[in-house]
């Protein structure tokens, strides 16, 4: 069992106060004695079933004791005090310790004590325990409520006036969700004073027109915030017309809110003057702070809970009825509406906000987040998710704090709400080079695109497709599949869209008999109705509606793109060709949207009383709009599927052989064969026999011991390090006596001497799909499982996909089909099909191989010989670095 020391972090109570959690040992002996003689007698009777002070007394003295074996104790602290202690000590060599816990009298009912239980179990965890064990008084009703509440397994058996509950500490969906839900709760509540404050002061508005920070005062004043605003400015007395005080110290309230743009050397300690006076939130758009200044702006907001927007933002704003704040210095207000809109970028911020105003979208709330310190991503889901006013979530993010932790999020929140993001960083200069197929593989791309894949993301590549999306998502309800009718008033025009379409993923089918029967007895002579659907410049308005109507409640269409080009035919008659899209009396069921190649913009709303339908210039963004919709509609119908249990894994003794290569080689390295086949093994992932000979005469023996029916063995090279075999002419193939075995054996060993210590023979593998699957740990992303074409060209063909460790079945079923090559596992061409079952096993236990060892830096198994009757690894390298991974899950602050 090993006790690993944490740095201390910050985190959320449900009441939004930021609390600090820390390691307690041998300096707190006064504050726990402290802690429990503010204790009233009850509380303290409840806690050590007597009031006697003696038990204050040792408790203090066994904190003092320091850090042992079997032996840990977290702190809460508040402004330097300490308001709660969790311990845990194992009596006895085990897996079970037993617990206490202990908050003061004034904390209570505030989420101290689960908040430390969730940190105690992580550390047990880590250190091998499986259970806590705890004794409590009946009539202890908190204590036993935070216990059944943390959504871990609890049995309880009462003996007379006690209870003697064990909790057991694995880490599964349920409980997953239950630290989900106390943390959403616990960040919606800290987020209010940022995003709805009572009170804004601006500190560093200039007197001159010109200041960034005189810019935001101004878009406050002339907005309709209704709260309270003044303003910091060590000269003046007023600015833009609203009283300025010296310091915040000054101010006849303390606001919410403090606006910060002032030069970056100042900024941590106007930071901590804020945190003194009570604020509550800060919006820092100053920037170009050092390692210093950040860290004290951090400082300060951590030991005063102050959540931060910023440094070095656009700033936020928020037009529910009763915020109507503007603290940005963008030229015009963001109008109202129902798209939350969070940027790292205030560049982009910038182009979204006049986007969606351009198409009468609006926001709900806007917040640059800048350098992002504090708020995130993450958190601003969370808040559109119940601020009852959202209904599109829109993210520009360049990098991510906690990925998986965000994916999880994302995928309630997208089941609520669509989520758009545009996927920057995408070139090839993001690439991390790596000599592992696995690595190699996994491009920053392929992860960033996991990750949005999993969490039901819609990901556009640019800030053009993302406001096309955006609008279609805004306006017309999701395309069931993707089945599109393309209607058009011009044959060529018509022709266009159909290969836009196409070019998107998205099917234009033949359409049946009776439907083009029904669309020519609506449409003028000379139409055509195949689809493309031709209704020719001679098409008036009423027509051009029957036929759209018709079409959208038609049960074999998904979707109708109506492309128009300005004729003189419907400018003699005076129709209004557009107008016919957006009359329907009623609104349609399936989405309608317009191509309009004269229109200026590339793309508008176009409104009327019912309905509101997307125009757009190019018929190509039309149709990627579409394939994203489409895509979305295809991710709600999946119902959520879990990380299956897997019978027969080893962790522990897995554990064990990573630690014991680590001790041995402490800056990591490759696994050599032996090891490499062990760690496999407790995993139960299949491998083909094998045998490790050190000279010759092993060589012919192993082979004599490994030959199939024919005769034939397989002889690879081995030294440290070596990794591409085939490139290096490391191995032999098709040896069908000893003398041909001794023969490649001294070929090896000329060519590459003492380099080489030992060989690998296996028999020859029988016929069958060349696959590859791999894993890699991000050091952002965390595990990443990459399968897809394998053999020599897997690095030159690129067939791959990847996914985010832990698995689900759906992830390990996207992983099998997403590949090009995945008709190659149905049976292509009269092949026999693969054996799925055993891929997706293979897959689920590469992914909890990945999970359960943060030191497995890549494994490549390349090729895994897949037939009907199972597979099989021909070849596996598996590298490991000492890594200690946080739990992405556990609560706390960045």
């Amino acid at each position: 069992m090993t006790d690993i020391q944490e740095a201390p972090v910050h985190a959320l109570l449900g009441d939004g106060t930021t609390v600090r959690i820390r390691q307690a040992g041998s300096a707190d002996r006064e504050e726990v004695l402290r802690l429990y003689q503010e204790m009233s007698p009850e509380n303290l009777r409840l806690r050590f079933f007597s009031a006697n002070p003696a038990s204050a007394r040792k408790a203090a003295d066994r904190v003092a004791a320091g850090e042992r074996p079997g032996y840990r104790a977290l702190a809460a602290e508040y402004a330097g005090h300490l308001v709660g202690l969790a311990e845990y000590e194992v009596p006895t060599p085990g897996s079970t310790a037993e617990i206490s816990v202990a908050v003061a009298d004034d904390w209570h009912h505030r989420g101290v004590a689960t908040l430390l239980l969730e940190h105690l179990a992580d550390a047990a965890r880590t250190a091998g325990v499986t259970a806590f064990s705890a004794d409590a008084l009946s009539e202890n009703h908190d204590v036993l409520r935070v216990f059944h509440d943390l959504g871990l397994r609890v049995t309880s058996h009462f003996d007379g006036p006690e209870v003697h509950c064990t909790v057991e500490l694995t880490e599964d969906n349920a409980y997953l969700s239950a630290v989900e839900a106390r943390g959403r709760v616990a960040d919606i509540v800290s987020l209010q004073p940022l995003l709805r404050p009572r009170g804004v002061v601006v500190i560093g508005a200039g007197r001159k027109p010109g200041s960034v920070g005189r810019a935001i005062l101004r878009n406050i004043r002339t907005g309709t915030y209704t709260g309270l605003v003044h303003a910091v400015h060590p000269e003046a007395e007023a600015i833009a017309g609203v009283r300025a005080y010296c310091s915040v110290a000054d101010l006849p309230q303390v606001p919410d809110l403090a606006v910060i743009a002032i030069p970056a050397a100042s900024v941590d300690a106007v930071a901590e003057d804020c945190g003194k006076a009570g604020v509550r939130a800060l919006l820092v758009v100053s920037a170009g702070l050092n390692t210093h200044q950040a860290e004290g702006l951090m400082g300060a907001c951590r030991r005063h809970g102050m959540r931060l927007v910023g440094p070095n933002c656009l700033g936020l704003a928020n037009t529910e009825d009763r915020v109507h704040l503007d603290a940005t210095f963008a030229a015009r207000h963001p109008g109202p509406g129902t798209a939350g809109v969070a940027v790292q970028s205030g560049g982009v911020g910038i182009a979204l906000l006049d986007g969606l105003a351009r198409l009468g979208i609006g926001v709900s709330s806007f917040v640059s987040l800048g350098d992002k310190y504090d708020v995130s991503g993450n958190d601003m889901l969370q808040w559109w998710e119940s601020d009852g006013h959202t209904d599109l979530a829109l993210l520009h993010l360049e990098s991510f704090g906690n990925p998986r932790a965000f994916s999880r999020t994302a995928r309630r929140v997208a089941r609520a709400i669509p989520v758009l993001t545009v996927d920057a960083s995408r070139s090839e200069a993001g690439r991390r080079a790596a000599a592992s197929h696995t690595a190699a593989a996994a491009t920053p791309t392929m992860t960033r695109q996991a990750l949005f894949t999993q969490a039901g993301i819609t990901a556009t590549r640019t800030i053009g497709e993302f406001l096309d999306t955006a609008a279609l998502l805004h306006a017309q309800p999701l395309a069931a599949g993707t089945k599109v009718v393309v209607v058009s008033n011009a044959g060529g025009a018509g022709v266009l869209a159909a290969d836009a379409c196409a070019d998107a993923g998205l099917v234009v089918p033949t359409l049946g008999a009776d439907l083009v029967d029904e669309l020519l007895g609506l449409l003028p002579d000379g139409a055509t109705a195949t689809n493309p659907v031709d209704v020719t410049a001679a098409v008036g308005e009423e027509q051009l509606r029957a036929c759209v109507g018709l079409l959208a409640r038609h049960g074999a269409v998904d979707a109708v793109l109506v492309t128009l080009v300005p004729t003189a035919v419907a400018a003699a008659t005076g129709e209004d060709l557009v107008r016919a899209l957006t009359s329907a009396p009623e609104p349609l069921p399936r989405p309608v949207l317009a191509v309009l190649p004269a229109q200026a913009a590339r793309v508008e709303l176009l409104r009327a009383a019912e309905t509101t339908v997307p125009a757009y210039s190019d018929a190509e963004d039309a149709a990627r709009a579409l394939a994203h919709t489409a895509a979305r509609a295809d991710w709600l119908t999946r119902l959520p599927s879990s990380v299956p249990d897997l019978p027969n894994v080893e962790t522990g003794r897995a554990r064990d052989l990573v630690a014991a290569y680590l001790d041995g080689n402490p800056e990591g390295g490759w696994l050599d064969p032996q090891a490499t086949a062990a760690l496999l093994a407790c995993y139960e992932i299949p491998q083909i026999p094998w045998a490790w000979a050190r000279d010759e005469d092993e060589a012919v023996t192993a082979a004599e011991r490994l030959a199939g029916p024919d005769g034939r063995v397989v002889m690879k090279a081995y030294w440290p390090g070596l990794l591409h075999k085939s490139e290096q002419h490391a191995l032999h193939l098709d040896l069908q006596n000893a003398s041909q075995v001794r023969a490649a054996h001294r070929d090896l060993v000329t060519r590459f001497g003492d380099r080489m210590t030992g060989v690998v023979v296996q028999p020859l593998a029988e016929r069958g799909t060349e696959l590859f699957a791999g894993v890699v740990q991000d050091e952002v992303f965390g595990p990443l499982v990459v399968f897809g074409l394998g053999g020599t060209a897997t690095e030159l063909l690129a067939d791959h996909a990847a996914r985010l460790a832990p698995l689900t079945e759906l992830d390990v079923n996207d992983l099998l089909t997403s590949p090009r090559c995945s008709p190659l596992l149905f049976g292509y061409a009269g092949r026999p099909a693969a054996d799925r079952g055993a891929l997706g096993q293979l897959l689920h236990r590469l992914s909890r191989m990945a999970s359960d060892l943060p030191q497995l830096a890549d494994a490549d198994l390349n090729p895994v010989l897949a037939g009907p009757h199972g597979i099989t690894t021909l070849d596996t390298r598996i590298r490991l670095v000492p890594r200690h991974a946080h739990d992405p899950y556990l609560r706390r602050l960045r």
